[in-house]
């Protein structure tokens, strides 16, 4: 049992809280504790609500979605608020881009291996991404992380990540706006897209 702060820098309640492995999260997923009608993911041992959408945000979602599933190359497969699995967590990125064949994901999750770029579409959330999940995403190794920002109107790609030291961060962010192109190489194969492709 651990004790400590809770997400967001909220103090722990006085008493006794507790952290959760990832097996033990698919063990109440696998047991009925937990449901697809509760609206939770796993960040860092904490099982915690995810945030309701609003129309700009599945807007965006739904445009990045297209423009990105146009341009991979074959054998990758692009996952749409689908689970992921890191050591300590299994948060529901908005994006993924993994490898495929789909059925290689039967019985798992994709792990950050299996991955080559996450994106979260935020406006109301932009803190956290930039924060707790941008750090998990960096402990866990995962390449290349980008922000979908609705508030700036750009798009932030984060990348090198220091993997699981105790203060995991990406070490290079570039920040793209209206006009700019976005380069991305997937399995080898480079292709770009554009700021007006994603956000419209």
């Amino acid at each position: 049992m651990s004790t400590g702060t809770l997400l967001g820098g909220n103090p722990t309640p006085p008493f006794p809280v507790r952290r959760f492995t990832v097996d033990e999260y698919h063990r109440m997923i696998q047991t009925g504790i937990l449901t697809e009608d509760d609206r939770v993911e796993l960040l860092e041992g904490w099982i915690v609500p995810k945030m309701p959408h609003n129309p700009p945000h599945d807007s965006v979602l739904d445009q990045s979605q297209e423009t990105l599933r146009s341009v991979l190359p074959p054998r990758w497969r692009l996952r749409i608020q689908s689970a992921i699995t890191t050591p300590d967590s299994e948060p529901e990125p908005d994006i993924a881009v993994v490898q495929g064949p789909a059925n290689r994901y039967r019985t798992r999750h994709p792990e950050p291996l299996d991955i080559a770029m996450l994106a979260e579409v935020c406006d109301s959330t932009l803190a956290n991404d930039r924060g707790l999940k941008a750090q998990l995403y960096a402990r866990a190794g995962v390449a290349v992380h980008w922000i979908i920002n609705l508030v700036d109107n750009q798009v932030e790609v984060y990348t090198e990540p220091t993997g699981p030291d105790p203060s995991p961060h990406y070490r290079q962010r570039r920040d793209y706006r209206a006009g700019d192109t976005i380069a991305l190489t997937v399995g080898g194969v480079p292709f770009s897209v554009t700021v007006a492709d994603l956000l419209g």
